[in-house]
């Protein structure tokens, strides 16, 4: 009898645990924000700056909205943030509607169109 009840009392400890879990997951997904990337504007030229002022966290997503046949966007390191250059191996979204999920840390994005990213239409986000 005394086994059954140590049975039955690790079933409930092993539910205890799922939903405690559960409920941990969801509490950090709803701590997620969700940016548009130059807000009304979209994604165009001089986002550079739609940064300033803005915190952001690891796990925020940012929405890139554009045109998607004149511009696109690029998931790129800081040399090619700076260089205006996609790696090879670089991350290309092109819907017009992208959702992207920032990483700890510096996430920089450009649009690959050639003189677009020159022209300002590039962001570095830190997440913290």
């Amino acid at each position: 009898m005394a086994q059954q009840q140590g049975r039955g009392s690790g079933a409930v400890v092993v539910l205890a645990a799922a939903v405690l879990l559960c409920v941990l997951l969801h509490a950090h997904v709803a701590e997620s924000a969700m940016f548009t990337v130059g807000d009304r504007g979209g994604w165009s030229f001089n986002t550079n700056t739609w940064t300033n002022g803005k915190r952001f966290k690891a796990g925020d997503v940012l929405v890139f909205k554009y045109d998607s046949t004149a511009h696109n966007v690029v998931a790129v390191n800081a040399a090619g943030y700076k260089g205006c250059s996609a790696p090879r191996g670089a991350k290309v979204y092109n819907s017009g509607n992208d959702r992207v999920t920032l990483a700890r840390g510096t996430n920089y994005f450009i649009c690959s169109i050639p003189g677009h990213c020159q022209a300002g239409m590039k962001i570095a986000v830190t997440a913290a």
